[in-house]
């Protein structure tokens, strides 16, 4: 049986973290102490459910978190500093803060410490997610204890909604551009002026000019896409973000 720990203190520990070619040492007060944070933990980086969409939604949603009054991001895992400094830089996740619980001290006082070993994980921890307020556990969000790796209670949108169910979620957008693409290039200086973070398909590395005459009905860059509706290319999105 899992345990809840609302109410309750994290657990004391001190996380040794490699920065550049230096070691450091972190303690729960310095992630927790007079802040608000949220922290998520997942069985492993790299790995497919927390790469794909857990890791993700976080840093997406950071800014977001931070309007409603939270200030920090914690991503926690049973790896080793140098295994998630790497993960980080895969992910490009530079609004989360990577805490590795490489023997696994934090996660097990928090209770949340289980066997992998029939996957050659060894002992890792559970997913789940919380918001702690000043070292105490305000809210707690545990994956359901059943068989495989659930994924339907930690994620970022569920604990935004706890925060503030009024919150207002970032757009989505998405531009299909082109190495040397001009017109590329003023699109994205029209969002970042806007303050409007996107993804970016780049053809011939991530998608093909099929792909893009099969998405956007059209064969130019750049392609803007936001919320789903397509927006079109730059010039459109200037009017777009003109009105």
């Amino acid at each position: 049986m899992l345990k809840n720990m609302e109410g309750q203190h994290v657990p004391t520990c001190t996380f040794p973290l490699r920065e550049g070619d230096k070691w450091i040492q972190v303690k729960t007060d310095d992630l927790f102490k007079g802040k608000k944070v949220v922290l998520f933990s997942l069985p492993g980086a790299f790995t497919p459910t927390c790469s794909s969409t857990h890791l993700p939604r976080y840093n997406e949603l950071a800014s977001t978190f931070a309007e409603n009054g939270i200030d920090s991001i914690v991503c926690m895992s049973v790896n080793d500093t140098f295994v998630m400094n790497e993960w980080k830089k895969d992910q490009n996740a530079e609004n989360v803060t990577f805490i590795p619980d490489g023997s696994g001290t934090f996660t097990d006082g928090m209770g949340m410490l289980v066997d992998k070993s029939d996957l050659g994980f060894g002992k890792r921890s559970w997913r789940y997610s919380m918001l702690v307020n000043d070292g105490v556990v305000e809210k707690m969000f545990i994956e359901p204890e059943v068989e495989g790796d659930p994924f339907e209670v930690s994620d970022a949108d569920t604990m935004l909604n706890y925060i503030n169910p009024n919150a207002e979620l970032p757009k989505a957008i998405t531009m299909f551009s082109k190495p040397g693409c001009g017109h590329c290039t003023r699109a994205k200086a029209a969002l970042s002026k806007a303050g409007l973070s996107y993804e970016e398909i780049v053809l011939g590395t991530d998608a093909t000019y099929r792909s893009l005459s099969a998405v956007a009905g059209a064969g130019t860059t750049p392609q803007i896409f936001i919320d789903g509706v397509k927006v079109g290319g730059a010039d459109e999105l200037e009017d777009y973000l003109a009105s």
